[in-house]
């Protein structure tokens, strides 16, 4: 079964960092955040995937083309141009790169990889957030639901620390980061059958996928929500990339399933 990720945005709430590349290709712990996703993936034997590209895909492209030797330790003949690989420690991955478009949103960007995908079930996620997400049981339930999309739903801890304060000022109760309001919202991981194509139909570039084609497949209550009460993070701000970088070099990493 293929892996489709959005990799095509601009991620303009980032600029630190994507001025100089792809939201895809900034680094946690060395390695761009779409690996991260890849090899989570990876872990549960889905090792084919296709990247949609957009803003800088180019370099997308680049690091792929380039892995296997990055990763591989090298004997290099200069005299005649010789290469012979000692040793490689790169991924099974099979990587299809798809440019979708500068400006695409991402309906767009999904219909365009249809021949990619052909007939066949497939996964869905975005290229800027990882998760502990168990990919077998995510499957299982889609399987068991028999709707055309399921989605991975998260439920996100509130912004800010909660305080109980009696008549005196005495704080009598401090809860940080406390869960939200209940409400479950879109986290990306989705399973889709290729039936969501015919809710793709003429030039959906402008479409977000969030927005028209997955409203109107819940009106035909064909989508089902995988419940995820376990890590998830989206890289959507500087403060972010900041907080994940941290998990990773302290080992509180809970994503590394791998």
């Amino acid at each position: 079964m293929k892996v489709v990720i959005l990799a095509g945005g601009m991620g303009t709430r980032i600029s630190e960092e994507t001025t100089l590349r792809p939201k895809p290709m900034v680094e946690i712990g060395g390695k761009p955040i779409l690996w991260h996703i890849m090899k989570t993936y990876s872990h549960y034997g889905f090792n084919e995937f296709v990247i949609c590209l957009g803003y800088k895909g180019y370099m997308i492209k680049e690091y792929f083309i380039n892995y296997f030797l990055y990763n591989s330790d090298i004997t290099v003949e200069l005299h005649n141009n010789n290469l012979n690989v000692l040793y490689t420690n790169a991924e099974a991955f099979k990587v299809t790169l798809v440019d979708t478009g500068l400006e695409t949103n991402t309906a767009g960007r999904i219909k365009r990889i249809q021949d990619y995908v052909k007939d066949e079930t497939f996964m869905l996620t975005y290229g800027d957030g990882v998760a502990d997400i168990n990919i077998q049981q995510l499957l299982d339930f889609h399987n068991k639901a028999n709707k055309l999309v399921t989605l991975t739903s998260i439920r996100l801890p509130g912004r800010f620390g909660n305080l109980n304060i009696n008549e005196e000022g005495t704080v009598t109760q401090f809860q940080e980061k406390p869960e939200g309001d209940g409400i479950w919202i879109n986290g990306g991981y989705f399973v889709l059958e290729p039936g969501i194509f015919d809710y793709l139909k003429g030039n959906v570039d402008a479409i977000q996928w969030e927005k028209k084609p997955l409203v109107e497949i819940a009106n035909h209550n064909q989508l089902a929500a995988y419940r995820h009460s376990g890590f998830w993070k989206c890289m959507d701000a500087m403060r972010d990339k900041i907080e994940l970088e941290e998990l990773w070099q302290t080992n509180q990493a809970a994503w590394k399933v791998w």
